[in-house]
């Protein structure tokens, strides 16, 4: 249980660091998970076809129509969550659905992936402007280049000897 009130706080201070001022809970921690797991399963599809309908799917589980916000200090902003006071899970997975589907429709491809290396698995972006990128960060792609140098190196020694 210790585990999930440091979640709540950690996304508390988060969202508070970018102006948001409500608390999370555990329900909206619960929900936002089963958000999280949706956007898995989008992020790990490799094909565009099944990425649109997956992302259509979440809009239409989630998505209502754009509108314009300003809410407390920020500057006009557009929503596709149902109010200013939907849930954190609603506003998680409108925003990011249309975001996705905006990239794909652009891009013509699934814009996230998952990480390629195999102690990450992260999920990630693809905003570059060929795709197939693999890994999430350069941190990741340089230490599978470097395993696969060394494992490499490791066979060819080997055959020498």
């Amino acid at each position: 249980m210790q585990e999930f009130r440091t979640q709540v706080h950690q996304l508390t201070e988060t969202l508070g660091n970018y102006g948001e001022k409500s608390d999370v809970t555990l329900i909206d921690l619960n929900e936002l998970k089963v958000v999280a797991n949706k956007l898995h399963t989008i992020f790990a599809t490799q094909g565009i076809d099944e990425a649109a309908k997956l992302l259509n799917a979440l809009l239409s589980e989630y998505a209502n129509a754009p509108r314009l916000t300003s809410h407390g200090d920020t500057p006009w902003h557009l929503h596709v969550d149902s109010n200013d006071h939907a849930s954190w899970a609603e506003w998680f997975a409108a925003s990011s659905a249309l975001g996705l589907a905006a990239l794909l429709a652009e891009k013509q491809y699934n814009p996230g992936g998952l990480c390629a290396s195999l102690v990450c698995g992260r999920p990630f972006i693809d905003s570059g402007k060929g795709g197939g990128r693999t890994y999430c960060s350069p941190r990741c792609a340089t230490r599978e280049r470097v395993a696969t140098y060394r494992k490499r190196d490791k066979k060819n020694v080997q055959i020498i000897r």
